[in-house]
């Protein structure tokens, strides 16, 4: 098990520890939704998303994005089995 280190030391896998939460992760999400919106891909790919939806692949989509919400609110269905 990797204990916390304090703010600038590496853990066991070498990564450095940044406290609460990753802010390097978090700004490079952030700088790649901003790129992708800017992209003007946007359009494209909600019509291929919902072109998925009412395809063939339709009913795996919508169960897989229930069990998404609900581990997202904390249900998660293997706690309950």
């Amino acid at each position: 098990m990797n204990r916390p280190q304090p703010n600038g030391q590496q853990n066991a896998r070498g990564q450095q520890n940044e406290g609460e939460g990753n802010k390097t992760a978090a700004r490079r999400y952030n700088d790649a939704t901003e790129d992708f919106a800017k992209s003007g891909q946007v359009d494209r790919k909600a019509q291929e998303a919902k072109q998925a939806i009412d395809g063939k692949d339709g009913d795996t989509l919508r169960k897989a994005e229930t069990e998404g919400r609900n581990h997202a609110k904390g249900e998660d269905p293997a706690l309950k089995r």
